[in-house]
């Protein structure tokens, strides 16, 4: 218990200066704050409250999924409710930043998500060639948000956790998978093998 609370204390305290760092490795580095991977996922970095509309028109998103914690979205990011507002639907499987990854459960419930969006065919009915597009984050979009997209990404194309990753890492240099992901991804793949099998 305590060393989760460490962990959580650790994460809280220094959220708000890796964010600006974040901002700051955007405007001096090649680093970009969200890279398209397919025609349905764009991985990124924290949605702030200006973004919304610009994420509406020129991406098409319809949903977003957190992978943040409430306290890291309260003040520059939108609300579920808020959301709602730009018809997008929004989904949050919260994960403690730096020492967590997602589990099993948010991992399968992100992948459904992303699955529920990109089989609606709501662009047909509104002429918009661009696909229905969902926006997956934590802060950096680099470790919580890469996690679950790679599970999309082994669910939609058969690939192997490597797989996936290199792939991601060919869109979105900085991602960066750890021990603890590729343990996740390892299972989700396992468990899509048995599944197919």
């Amino acid at each position: 218990m305590a060393s989760s609370f460490g962990a959580t204390m650790f994460a809280r305290v220094t959220f708000y200066p890796t964010l600006v760092y974040n901002m700051f490795m955007e405007k001096v580095s090649s680093r970009r704050w969200y890279d398209r991977i397919d025609e349905t996922v764009i991985l990124g970095a924290l949605p702030f409250k200006t973004m919304a509309q610009q994420l509406v028109d020129e991406e098409n998103v319809k949903g977003v999924i957190s992978m943040n914690e409430d306290y890291e979205l309260r003040l520059l990011s939108n609300s579920a409710e808020e959301w709602k507002k730009y018809n997008i639907q929004f989904l949050q499987l919260s994960t403690t930043d730096i020492f967590e990854t997602p589990c099993q459960d948010k991992l399968k419930r992100g992948v459904n998500f992303i699955n529920q969006i990109r089989s609606e065919k709501e662009v047909q009915s509104q002429g918009n060639d661009k696909a229905a597009t969902v926006y997956v984050h934590c802060k950096a979009g680099r470790t919580r948000s890469a996690t679950l997209v790679g599970c999309y990404l082994m669910t939609k194309n058969g690939w192997t956790p490597k797989e996936a990753v290199d792939y991601m890492k060919s869109k979105r240099e900085h991602v960066l998978i750890k021990s603890p992901q590729w343990h996740a991804l390892t299972i989700f793949h396992d468990n899509l093998q048995s599944k197919n099998s």
